[in-house]
């Protein structure tokens, strides 16, 4: 949002929370931004203010960096639908009305996301590029948003997961790989492949994640990424995925399964096909695995075999994110909003599971939600921390999200790229909240 008025403002006598791992609330600290950017982080009483700039009293509330989503789909609400005549939709809105439709629905959720605390998202795809005008629309300042790092559209295989609403189909390696080109000229920020199936076209109870995309297609797709210097991302949910994935070069494996120590050495491994100078990664997203696990399927709009999957899909999860904590590969946070049950507005929830499920303390959560985010997104010196020179990136809660992370159910203030968010506002889903809340009150 560079275009936005330039405002700046002296945020005086809040208890910092400064995304660190270790953090500890700082009490009576001030920050001071200048347009895009924080000036300077210090004790209030030695703050020099300067003419010009707006000053808030935020009377000992918590200010931290705004959160990041590593995983957003924007073309959803959470309410459950079933997701079999995707496809035919979107066949339908592919002309300049839909486009508008599409456009209209796609801004409203990255508002909301913004509205409940998240900063910046990876939308992991969308239909018809939705992602890259809502992006552009921030950009330009024509809208108020988060920072999108946008995927465009996914890369599948026939009848593979997202078929049709948030991915093309490929039919070959050299389809794949230009497909990558075709998006890089559209001037996506990373490429998103489904290598596994997912819960939802999983045939066969306990055979979820069934691999469908070839080694040779997902790396042909992932070396033409990166020599193009485009990170790949990809929707993974067996174990025999995340081992192609890895060997395929895949820099960050959404969802993830439970490794063994072969997968682990490749997480590992000095013979890396990924991006170079950066690590390759686990998103966990328990957010649209949990329901499954804990609701009756009608709720989910699910069958029983569904159901079957949806549990296991759920534990490989978590103790995928566990695995990898414990074996030092590092773990980003997203919560694959527009799933059945996953609001754009409940990035809160997902640090919650983290801790609830993953065994994570609050400030480790807290930590991953901003911070290691920001690092596996390459955004480590832009935004995640509360520093001079980064990004105004801001959020402030009334109460300490690590005694309890529900704190940042209710954000007070957001700030995205030193812009004071004033109109968005959170339209929460009553009865989804309701069944999510009594999730979370269910014991791990």
């Amino acid at each position: 949002m560079a275009h936005h008025k330039q405002e700046s403002y002296a945020l005086i006598n809040a208890t910092l929370l400064d995304g660190s791992e270790g953090m500890e609330p700082q009490a009576n600290m001030a920050v001071i931004t200048d347009g895009q950017k924080i000036s300077w982080v210090g004790p209030s009483t030695c703050a020099h203010v300067p003419a010009g700039t707006s000053t808030i009293d935020l009377a000992g509330a918590y200010l931290m960096p705004g959160l990041i989503n590593m995983h957003v789909h924007l073309c959803g609400s959470g309410k459950p639908i079933s997701s079999g005549n995707a496809g035919s939709i979107m066949g339908k809105l592919d002309n300049p009305v839909g486009h508008l439709v599409i456009k209209k629905i796609l801004s409203g959720s990255a508002q909301q996301q913004l509205a409940s605390g998240v900063t910046t998202i990876r939308d992991a795809g969308d239909p018809l590029y939705g992602d890259l005008m809502a992006r552009d629309a921030v950009e330009s300042g024509r809208m108020e948003g988060p920072r999108i790092v946008a995927a465009g559209t996914g890369i599948t295989v026939p009848s593979g997961h997202g078929a049709g609403l948030f991915a093309q189909v490929a039919n070959s390696p050299a389809e794949a790989a230009a497909m990558v080109r075709d998006l890089f000229a559209r001037n996506v920020d990373v490429i998103k492949l489904f290598i596994t199936g997912g819960v939802f076209d999983a045939t066969v109870a306990g055979e979820p994640g069934v691999v469908k995309m070839s080694l040779e297609m997902a790396s042909a797709a992932c070396a033409e990424a990166h020599r193009l210097n485009l990170p790949v991302m990809a929707h993974v949910e067996s174990t025999e995925g995340v081992r192609l994935a890895l060997a395929a070069g895949v820099d960050t494996v959404e969802h993830g399964a439970a490794m063994d120590d072969q997968i682990l050495e490749l997480y590992r491994g000095s013979a890396r096909t990924q991006l170079p100078g950066r690590a390759p990664s686990v998103t966990c997203t328990i957010s649209p695995a949990l329901p499954f696990c804990k609701l009756p399927p009608e709720k989910t709009r699910s069958t029983e075999v569904q159901k079957i999957n949806g549990d296991i899909v759920c534990d490989g999860i978590v103790r995928s994110a566990k695995q990898a904590l414990a074996a030092g590969i590092p773990v980003g946070l997203g919560t694959d909003s527009s799933c059945p049950y996953v609001t754009q507005y409940d990035m809160w929830r997902e640090l919650a599971y983290f801790a609830k499920y993953v065994g994570a303390s609050n400030a480790f959560a807290l930590h991953t939600a901003t911070q290691v985010n920001a690092r596996l997104l390459g955004l480590g010196d832009v935004c995640g921390a509360v520093a001079a020179g980064y990004d105004a990136d801001l959020i402030v809660c009334e109460k300490n999200p690590l005694d309890d992370l529900s704190a940042l159910r209710d954000v007070s203030r957001v700030f995205a790229r030193g812009h004071l968010v004033r109109r968005a506002r959170v339209k929460h889903l009553a009865e989804l909240d309701a069944e999510l809340d009594a999730i979370m009150a269910m014991p791990a």
